[in-house]
């Protein structure tokens, strides 16, 4: 019992660092470059692939695929953008969000006390508001690593658990059950990038015979439910907006949900496909660059096949969300209450 205590506050404790560190980097990043991702959003929209470039581009800098989702709902919220301008961003979003899992598929345990002490000197020694950002910025992607250490640090003993790695089989061996496990997860954490990297984290551990425990083919389904929880946090944001601001949180949903019913009946060979990849084996080595590779291949792939579908998809979110009907003048304060002839006198 108090293993499995350990466990449980090693994986919340080195949770939290890793939802901190994001946070701190991220927030350093919107404030330092947030104006300037703005202005480069609503200057490229006329053309759906730059809108795509830029979508990309803006959540790869933010580090944040809610917060570029967000900033859109805001633009088309405000009229700045219309529903087919704003769609092609949120994709990019999607493709942008998969750069955090690549970086976190390298190395940088040697590496990570250097950016802890290197932040937090700049952030405390800078005098400069944009010097003092990178600073926090480098100082939250220090701690973001010293969380994924430590959650990888108390898995090791879960590897070696046989009711923990049958659990873990019967997940593996049903794909829609590893959907329902990465969208519950996402859900409570509400953040994709997390569970992710706890994802990736996990599946590096080596079971009883030396490979994954898990195993990329059923690492892609909770991978998948992963990019499905995240359109929560747009459907949050869209509470209390216009009408195509909720469209566009609506086209966000069924992005991910389209590929997620797409996907999951392609497992096996979309597994096969990444593993062919570099870097190629089936090795614990590799396994967390190929969750990275098969997150940003799906992403990738329903860009490209939506893209063209932009109408298409424009049509089915107002189809979803009609306009509201208008709703009759009230002329009772005009001249009195409608009669059958028109208003009637007051009295």
């Amino acid at each position: 019992m108090n293993e499995i205590l350990a466990t449980g506050l090693g994986l919340l404790g080195g949770l939290a660092i890793f939802l901190y560190g994001m946070g701190l980097m991220s927030g350093s990043l919107q404030e330092a470059a947030g104006e300037r991702m703005r202005s480069i959003l609503a200057t490229v929209t006329k053309n759906p692939v730059l809108g795509v470039l830029a979508g990309a581009f803006a959540t790869a800098v933010l580090q944040s695929s809610s917060a570029t989702t967000v900033m859109v709902i805001g633009f088309v919220s405000a009229g700045l953008m219309r529903l087919p301008q704003a769609i092609p961003i949120v994709m990019g979003a999607n493709i942008g969000t998969t750069i955090t899992a690549q970086i976190i598929a390298f190395k940088l345990s040697d590496y990570i006390l250097l950016f802890v002490a290197l932040g937090f000197l700049i952030m405390t020694v800078a005098k400069r508001e944009r010097v003092k950002l990178s600073g926090k910025a480098v100082f939250g992607f220090g701690l973001l690593f010293v969380g994924i250490e430590t959650m990888g640090s108390v898995m090791k003993p879960l590897a070696s658990n046989p009711v923990f790695t049958d659990m873990i089989a019967q997940v593996a061996g049903v794909p829609v059950l590893g959907v329902v496990v990465g969208t519950v997860m996402t859900l409570i954490v509400q953040s994709s990038s997390a569970t992710i990297a706890v994802l990736q984290n996990f599946a590096a551990q080596p079971g009883p015979d030396g490979a994954s425990i898990l195993g990329l083919e059923g690492a892609i389904p909770i991978l998948l439910g992963d990019n499905l929880g995240t359109t929560v946090t747009a459907l949050l944001a869209s509470i209390g907006q216009s009408r195509d601001a909720k469209r566009v949180a609506l086209a966000h949903c069924i992005f991910n949900l389209s590929g997620c019913l797409l996907f999951v009946g392609l497992v096996g060979p979309f597994a096969s496909l990444v593993a062919a990849l570099p870097p190629g084996g089936t090795g614990v080595e590799v396994i967390a660059r190929q969750i990275a590779n098969a997150h940003t291949c799906f992403n990738v792939a329903m860009t490209l096949i939506w893209l063209p579908l932009v109408p298409l998809m424009v049509k089915l979110v107002m189809l979803i969300l009609p306009e509201r009907p208008s709703r009759p003048r009230d002329l009772a304060g005009v001249g009195g209450p409608l009669g059958a002839n028109g208003p009637l006198p007051a009295a």
